[in-house]
C-alpha cells in the first residue's frame, strides 16, 4: 500500500501554491495521476504576482511519486474549464477525486471593513473567485467523476461549520465566501450520496503558506521566529498536512461515512494517523476555541 492511490486520477483546481500545492504533492506521493490547474504560469502571472507557477506545483508531485499535469485555466471561464475536463477524459477516461480550492482573494479583502465601506467591486470578485469558480468547476468536473464509483470532492475552505456558525470571519464577504464553500459541500453530499460519490468540506488549521511566511518575514526553516509576535502561530501547520487529509481521505473504502460533513486537518489526522512533516498532529481548530479564542496563553501542549 505505499501507492494506495496509483491508478487514481486527480484534478486540484487551485494548485498554484498554499493549500491546493500541498494537496497535489501529498497525491501524488500516494502515487495519483494529478492534474494541478491556476493562472499563474511560467510564461505568465496572475494579478497575485507571486512567484508560484503551476509547472512547478506538477513537477513538486512528480518528484514525490505521481504524474503532474499543468493546465492553465481560469475557473471563472466556463469553456476553459469544459476544455480542461475534456482533456482529463481525453487522456485518462476517468477522475476519482476533484479538489476545489480555488480562493485568490488575498488581495481583495479588507480586515473588519464593514460591507458598506468595502470596495465593492472587490468584495464581489472575491465572492466570484472563491464561490462561482468552484461552481463552475463541478458543473463541468462531476459527469466524469460520476462515471465511476466511488469519487470524491473536497471543497476546501476555512474554518469548520461549527466554528464559522459562531465566529464572525473577517468582514463580510470573507464570512460569506467561506460559509458558502461549507453549504456547497453539504449540498454536493445530498446530490452526490445517491449516486456513488461523496463531497466534503475540509479546512486546513493556520496555514504555513508561502503568503503567510512572507507576511511574518520567516521561511518553513525558521517559522519558529515568527512566535515572538505571533504567538499562537505556534499551533499552525504546513500545507502538506492538508495534503495528507484529502490523501487518506482519498484512499479510504469507507469515504462516504464522511459525506457532507464538514472536516478538518488536525481532525482527521486524529482518525487517520498521518502527521505533518515535522512528525506532530496540530490540531487547530480546537485550540483555537480551547486557548486562543479564550485569551490564554500561547501554549500547544496536547494540542499538537
Amino acid at each position: 500500500m505505499s501507492a494506495p492511490l496509483q491508478d487514481k486520477v486527480a484534478l486540484v483546481a487551485g494548485a498554484t501554491r498554499g493549500a491546493g500545492r500541498g494537496i497535489a504533492v501529498e497525491l501524488g506521493a500516494a502515487g495519483a495521476t494529478v492534474y494541478v490547474t491556476g493562472r499563474t504560469t511560467r510564461a505568465r502571472r496572475s494579478e497575485y504576482d507571486r512567484p508560484e507557477t503551476i509547472e512547478d506545483t506538477a513537477d513538486l508531485v512528480t518528484a514525490a511519486g505521481g504524474r503532474g499535469v499543468a493546465v492553465p485555466t481560469d475557473h471563472l471561464d466556463p469553456a476553459q474549464v469544459r476544455a480542461l475536463v475534456d482533456r482529463i477524459a481525453d487522456e485518462q477516461g476517468r477522475l476519482d477525486v476533484l479538489v476545489n480550492d480555488i480562493w485568490g482573494g488575498e488581495k481583495l479583502f479588507e480586515w473588519d471593513s464593514p460591507l458598506w465601506e468595502h470596495d465593492l467591486d472587490n468584495g464581489l470578485r472575491l465572492l466570484r473567485l472563491a464561490v462561482e469558480t468552484h461552481a463552475v468547476t463541478s458543473h463541468h468536473a462531476l459527469p466524469l467523476l460520476l462515471r465511476n464509483p466511488g469519487g470524491l470532492v473536497v471543497e476546501v475552505t476555512d474554518g469548520t461549520a461549527d466554528y464559522n456558525a459562531d465566529n464572525y470571519r473577517v468582514n463580510f464577504f470573507y464570512d460569506l465566501a467561506k460559509t458558502s464553500v461549507l453549504r456547497m459541500a453539504f449540498a454536493l453530499g445530498h446530490e452526490l450520496g445517491p449516486r456513488g460519490a461523496t463531497a466534503v468540506a475540509l479546512t486546513p488549521g493556520w496555514l504555513r503558506s508561502e503568503l503567510m511566511l512572507d507576511g511574518y518575514g520567516v521561511r518553513e526553516e525558521n517559522w519558529r521566529d515568527a512566535l515572538e509576535s505571533v504567538p499562537h502561530f505556534a499551533i499552525s501547520e504546513t500545507p502538506h498536512y492538508v495534503g495528507r487529509a484529502v490523501a487518506a481521505l482519498a484512499a479510504d473504502t469507507d469515504v462516504a461515512r464522511w459525506n457532507g460533513r464538514s472536516l478538518s486537518s488536525g481532525g482527521l489526522a486524529q482518525v487517520y494517523g498521518f502527521t505533518d512533516v515535522d512528525g506532530s498532529r496540530p490540531d487547530a481548530w480546537r485550540y483555537l476555541v480551547e486557548v486562543q479564542d479564550m485569551g490564554k496563553p500561547a501554549d500547544t501542549t496536547g494540542y499538537r
